[in-house]
């Protein structure tokens, strides 16, 4: 499944076809080697779009045939295509940190992947993740497959009219102009089908690579469809709920039948958010079909190799969709399942026997998962608090969801000047060796080298904001003056600030102008001025999020701070690039706990840049004082506008007292030590830290090696332990009503305290339960759990005995509280069997 597609569409011209490898192969975009052979070619197309397949198919013929007769070009492109190839070849890090691994096929589910600008189905942050971790997937050699949806317009692009009121328009993707390929099996393009109510949806494929790794993708945009139903895969997160439970049944169903007719047989799904939650529906349905299993013990079978991803910090955040809706569309699929769809129904609702309750997406993931995550440390607390319902009784601390903090691409959002000073003080291969060499390596960049890199990044942000800014403003109708004005906005020399993410409320992008004339004077002060470029989109939908839009722009046009301050239109992967590859400082203000994560903020690690963040998502844990500065107090305040308020006040006076004095505090060198000394200190301790590289390792050692195996487990020999544990489960179920406590003794002596506890187990089997004593823990700590021992048998009762043990008796013994939980050597508890009782 290469180039050969679309090999049609480059004229017969000898000598250029390792042109046409490169170029569809992602894997350029992060590689900066590669951006001089395409400047070769046709350099105002590759400033415009760098996209290197778009290039090919618009240069002309003789272009080509001069392209082949130039030994620059022949010399430069093999030279990079035989590096390319050898890279490829090499065995990686996870060939040899896992030689024999218990790992095949990883499948990696998203409704969006940010790769690169010229394959703009993407949103935002979760589809930047998806995008970062596939690509160091690559790096790595963890085989991952990527499954997602090819859109015909995507998200939409911003344009800003003369009042600064943001409109929404939604150009054609073409996939001849993507670096995509359709999936071919036997030579014919491989074309799959889904029920819709009363009709086929057949879906085109397409393969898209990203270095070792692969991407496949799914549209509907097949004449086979009706003309509405060409239209699913139109919008990313467009339309009604309706447009969006046929994107996730495409996502889901589609990509996990995708994936079995190219013959990969994943042994790992990894959900990346619930939108592609049907998909452990379908891979229940191919196991039960492969084995003849009916479909509750497919499901318990596959569950644990699956993985939830849940990047949702509010329960508003995930997918819903009414019941009605439901059974319209997944009736038919739920009869092939043979449990029918209120069954279906239960495994997404709170209460499943709540017929009025709504079909939630992300219950689905969990119910059929055998791990649950967050993506950073705090949004993992965020997450049980949002889960705990499902599991009533457990304590908070329990609700089984961990972390594993999002990390950022570090080769996608490095400047070619910061490559080559990382590449000089830590070698090429610095991001795939441990993070204690690279940190220590790092140490030796001098100050002048450092101070060298965020200069001259500076420099170049100021250079593409002013060009950026007229192209924007004669789109907007501005005359040749207002143009030609756009050559004074910004100083090279001066602190540069920059603010760009999603325009929500929540994110509080306007707590920055709730004093515009104190922040007039930050700007202008002719000693230490500041300048700030802008940068972001409101959902078309949202309101209130484009009013924001509106007063950043008209606060732009104030004619006294004109030349400090830029609103960027379009917020996308190149305007991210530029940004991050320029700003000294980047400012993230949103409110705690509502920002899961937060990547924007280590994307300018790797180019020297600062952070001055809420402690919120990923910089609650990074944040330290030599690395930058911090707002907020640690705890959760709400939408409390005197907060607000507070926090605006901090804002400004960190600014004033301490952020730009360090900036201008200069040596004899002309160099801001103090500066720079957070600069090395940020990027040598959190660029390594907070990379894709040690997340996917992460997820690779602490998820897929582990689900690989209990999936293999439960696989063996048609399902037999699935078979055991769903029996186990159920009769546990049944009979956990007869369960009670009776006695209860303490003894404190010689430090320890001393528990006898009389169980009663009715009809329960002693080995299907375990009996623990429990208390919360200290100063946020975790919480002590400490089995019991089953002694003698109670007289004159049946199946009851006495469980006994010590703890120190360095806290009172009315912290600990006896319990009975479930318990399988192979079962996950709670996930697959919530029940419990507590003694008191």
């Amino acid at each position: 499944m290469a180039e050969e597609g679309f090999r049609y569409l480059l004229p017969p011209v000898k000598g250029i076809e390792f042109l046409a490898e490169l170029a569809l192969d992602t894997r350029w975009y992060w590689i900066h080697s590669a951006d001089e052979l395409w400047k070769l070619i046709d350099p105002e197309v590759w400033a415009l779009t760098r996209n290197p397949w778009l290039i090919l198919q618009t240069v002309s013929e003789s272009r080509l045939k001069e392209l082949a007769a130039d030994p620059k070009v022949q010399k430069l492109g093999r030279a990079i295509l035989e590096a390319y190839r050898q890279v490829l070849q090499a065995p990686a890090w996870f060939q040899a940190a896992h030689p024999q691994p218990p790992l095949g096929a990883v499948a990696y589910f998203c409704m969006e992947f940010m790769l690169t600008e010229a394959l703009p189905i993407y949103s935002g942050g979760l589809g930047n993740v998806a995008g970062d971790q596939l690509k160091a997937a690559s790096d790595l050699g963890v085989p991952v497959h990527g499954v997602g949806l090819l859109y015909q317009q995507g998200y939409f692009r911003q344009v800003l009219d003369r009042d600064g009121g943001q409109q929404a328009l939604y150009p054609h993707n073409d996939p001849v102009q993507m670096p995509v390929v359709p999936v071919r099996t036997d030579g014919e393009w491989l074309r799959l089908s889904i029920d819709l109510p009363g009709r086929k949806l057949w879906l085109r494929t397409w393969e898209v690579r990203v270095g070792r790794a692969r991407l496949y993708l799914l549209d509907s945009n097949d004449p086979a469809n009706l003309p509405a139903d060409r239209g699913i895969t139109s919008e990313l997160y467009g339309g009604g709920p309706e447009l969006r439970l046929q994107q996730e049944m495409v996502l889901g169903i589609g990509g996990w039948r995708l994936l079995r007719a190219i013959g990969v047989d994943p042994i790992v799904c990894h959900l990346n958010e619930g939108h592609a939650a049907f998909a452990v529906l379908e891979r229940a349905r191919d196991f039960m079909r492969a084995n003849q299993q009916p479909f509750d013990v497919a499901l318990v079978v596959t569950r644990a190799g699956n993985l939830f991803t849940t990047h949702t910090a509010v329960p508003a955040g995930f997918d819903r969709f009414e019941p009605g809706l439901f059974r319209t569309y997944m009736s038919p699929y739920a009869d092939d399942l043979g449990i029918g769809v209120d069954a279906v129904l239960a495994l997404g609702r709170g209460n499943p026997a709540d017929v009025s309750e709504s079909f939630n997406m992300a219950y689905l993931a969990i119910r059929a998962s055998g791990a649950v995550n967050g993506v950073s440390e705090l949004h993992g607390v965020v997450s049980r608090g949002l889960f705990a319902p499902l599991f009533p009784r457990w304590p908070v601390a329990e609700v089984p969801v961990g972390a594993v903090t999002n990390g950022v691409h570090a080769p996608t959002w490095d400047s070619a000047a910061a490559d080559a000073l990382w590449t000089k003080r830590c070698g090429q291969a610095r991001w795939l060796e441990g993070m204690p060499k690279v940190e220590q390596d790092f140490q030796k960049a001098t100050d002048a080298e450092l101070w060298q890199l965020r200069s001259n990044g500076r420099r170049d942000l100021v250079r593409w904001t002013r060009q950026r800014l007229a192209r924007q403003f004669a789109a907007a109708g501005a005359s040749a003056r207002e143009v030609g004005e756009t050559e004074q906005i910004f100083d090279p020399d001066a602190l540069t600030i920059g603010f760009a993410r999603r325009f929500a409320t929540y994110k509080r992008p306007n707590l920055l102008l709730r004093d515009p004339q104190r922040l007039m004077r930050l700007l202008t002060n002719p000693k230490m001025p500041v300048q700030i470029v802008v940068a972001g989109k409101a959902h078309p939908q949202d309101e209130p999020g484009k009013a924001l839009v509106r007063q950043w722009v008209q606060f732009t046009r104030d004619p006294a701070v004109a030349r400090h301050v830029a609103f960027v239109a379009d917020y996308d992967m190149s305007v991210t690039e530029n940004l991050v590859q320029g700003v000294d400082l980047w400012l993230n203000n949103p409110r705690r706990p509502w920002e899961a994560c937060g990547t924007s903020g280590m994307k300018v690690l790797v180019n020297g840049g600062l952070n001055f963040s809420e402690l919120d998502g990923w910089w609650a844990e990074a944040y330290a004082p030599e690395f930058g500065w911090a707002l907020g107090d640690g705890k959760e305040h709400g939408d409390d506008p005197a907060w607000d308020a507070a926090e605006a006040e901090t804002l400004y006076r960190l600014l004033e007292t301490e952020v730009v004095p360090l900036f201008y505090t200069r040596n004899g060198d002309g160099i801001p030590a103090g500066w720079v000394a957070k600069m090395r200190a940020s990027m040598a301790r959190l660029t390594p830290r907070f990379s894709t590289n040690r997340a996917v390792r992460e997820y690779t050692e602490k998820h897929y090696l582990a689900a690989a195996q209990a999936y293999a487990g439960r696989a063996a020999d048609k399902g037999r332990l699935g078979a055991e544990i769903l029996r186990w489960s159920r009769t546990l179920a049944q009979r956990w009503g007869t369960l009670r406590f009776g006695d209860v003794r303490v003894n404190t002596a010689k430090n320890r305290h001393r528990f006898d506890i009389h169980v009663y187990l009715g009809d329960v089997d002693a080995g299907s339960v375990a009996i623990e004593l429990y208390a919360e823990g200290l100063d946020g700590g975790a919480p002590v759990r400490v089995p019991l021992q089953r002694g003698a048998a109670l007289t004159g009762a049946t199946n009851a005995f006495l469980y006994s043990g010590d703890v120190a008796a360095d806290r009172s013994p009315n912290d600990y509280t006896a319990r009975v939980v479930p318990a399988h050597p192979a079962a996950m508890v709670p996930l697959e069997a919530a029940q419990i009782l507590w003694e008191r």
